[in-house]
Parts: C-alpha cells; structure tokens; sequence
C-alpha cells in the first residue's frame, strides 16, 4: 500500500510503501511517548526503505535517544520546523523503516486486534484501553510487525 505522509506544516512530505499498513501496535515507552505520542503512546507502521521518497529533506531533523547513557541506533526523523514525528529509521534493519500513523495522510485499514507494548514503562496517567482480543506486553512481543500481519492475513 503506498502510504502519504507529511508533517504539520506542510514543510514535508513523503511517500512509502508498506506492506504492513495496519495501525495496531500502541508502544508505551518513555521515547515514543515523549516524541510522538500525545495520547501517551505512539504507533509505528511498516514499510520499505527503498522505497521513500522526500519532499522538503532540508527541513528534517533527526533524533537519537539515549538508552541507558548510550546513543541508540534508532533515527527519529521530524520536521524541525513545526517538530512533527514522521518516521524511525535504523541501521540494523536497513531495508524498513517505520512511519508514524500519526504523519500519515492515507487513510489507513482498521486493525482486527491491537497489540500494546512496552507498558512497563507507561506513565501512570495514561489508561490502556485494550479490547478482549489486544495482547499486551510489558516489554516487547515476539512477533514482528511483520509476522502479525501474515498471522491476520493482511499481507498488502
């Protein structure tokens, strides 16, 4: 599926194309939350590297979290205009990368179940509203993003 993606601003815009365009893994922790997650969770999505393409690079800005006083792999992408989470890249799956839900445009397929992940680092404040058929996590599941959708058939 080719999605469309752009920050608020409108300095950036972007296309990829996913395979895994469905929006069901809510990630709790502390970095999502604080970069991209304004319901105190974010939602990345899967898709291919090679495939993107970018309008307004110049306006892009990236950010490496650190994870326990270490620069970590990931490369959160954001409009450094309007601050906008767009996408993570890493360099240890260079082939993917993983747009945020919230940067995309095209209007995305309703998930059959959601997964919740890494909920030992939710804040207090924030309730997970996960239906009877979600899986929750408090760290991370085995199954990829990947390897959920060929298990719910919804390989596009």
């Amino acid at each position: 599926m080719l999605l469309k993606g752009s920050c608020h601003c409108g300095a950036v815009h972007f296309s990829v194309e996913s395979p895994h365009p469905y929006p069901y893994n809510l990630c709790y922790c502390s970095i999502c939350r604080k970069t991209a997650g304004g319901g105190g969770f974010a939602i990345n999505l899967g898709a291919l590297a090679e495939s993107l393409e970018v309008e307004g690079s110049e306006n892009l800005s990236i950010y490496h979290a650190r994870i326990n006083d270490e620069k970590s792999n990931a490369e959160r992408h954001f409009c450094a205009t309007c601050g906008s989470a767009l996408w993570v890249y890493d360099s240890r799956w260079p082939e993917l990368i993983h747009p945020f839900a919230s940067a995309i445009d095209t209007e995305l397929p309703v998930p059959p179940q959601r997964t919740h992940l890494m909920l030992a680092s939710k804040a207090s404040w924030v309730p997970v509203d996960a239906d009877e058929d979600d899986q929750c996590f408090e760290e991370y599941p085995e199954e990829s993003l990947a390897q959920w959708h060929e298990r719910n058939g919804l390989v596009s």
